[in-house]
């Protein structure tokens, strides 16, 4: 059947592409079908600016490039998801297959790739892909600092008690009466005598490092709050703006579409 333009209708579908994307953290699986789900072509790309434009030079000689499925945009396939978007390439979100799964059947990265073109093709895929820009990505970098702070600092002060409870009572007795946040002052500041061989001097020492560590994950959270802080308000300034609701908080519900 002959369209207006003088293409048959399986003309036109030959010419019209669709990819996917296997992702991984080297190398990207790409694979391309026509418009009838015809296998056309699979190569694997590196993950870098030049193995991209490669990537997408690949998806669209020759044909016009309808939409390309990829796994893991919000992972290993955030910067190629990026990169296509930004050459106005349509992407969809395609859910990772079982892994173990796909051992099992001998599936390798390319038969991935194929099935991440074939299922945006027939319409099984149609997730939004995660956002990886703007301030909410930069709120969300910085925000993996931060919580990584406060985890290790709660293991700290955790340890210091720990070793508080146990250490001999010489050591023990001294700090027991002091206010909860008095210690941790207390011991940055002691210099412990003797010889790391009598326990007591050991956990003295050990006492020390440890309170220095609280403090500088203090620090690095209060660096951390500074740098965040604004960037929430400028993202949310409603939400901030409720009582009770600090940065913190409103940078935990911040949409990854919202940048």
């Amino acid at each position: 059947m002959a369209s207006p333009g003088g293409l048959t209708l399986r003309s036109r579908h030959c010419l019209v592409r669709l990819g996917g994307i296997d992702t991984h953290t080297d190398l990207h699986q790409a694979a391309v079908v026509d418009g009838i789900g015809r296998h056309l072509a699979t190569e694997a790309f590196e993950t870098t600016p030049a193995g991209y434009q490669r990537l997408l030079d690949r998806l669209r000689s020759p044909g016009e490039v309808l939409a390309v499925g990829i796994e893991g945009t919000g992972a290993h396939g955030a910067e190629i998801a990026r990169f296509l978007t930004a050459d106005g390439i349509t992407i969809v979100e395609v859910d990772r297959p079982d892994r173990k799964a796909g051992r099992d059947n001998g599936k390798s990265g390319s038969v991935d790739a194929y099935g991440a073109a074939t299922a945006v093709l027939s319409g099984r895929a149609g997730g939004t892909p995660t956002a990886r820009n703007g301030i909410v990505e930069a709120n969300r970098a910085l925000r993996v600092v931060r919580k990584s702070a406060v985890k290790a600092r709660t293991q700290t002060i955790n340890q210091i008690r720990t070793l508080i409870v146990t250490a001999p009572s010489g050591v023990r007795d001294k700090l027991r009466g002091l206010p909860s946040r008095e210690p941790i002052d207390t011991l940055a500041r002691s210099r412990p005598a003797g010889e790391l061989a009598d326990p007591a001097c050991a956990v003295k020492t050990a006492l020390r490092r440890l309170a220095r560590r609280y403090q500088a994950l203090s620090e690095e959270i209060k660096d951390a709050d500074k740098e965040i802080g604004p960037l929430v308000a400028q993202a949310a300034p409603r939400l901030i703006a409720l009582p009770g609701v600090g940065p913190e908080t409103a940078g935990q519900l911040l949409p990854p579409d919202n940048s």
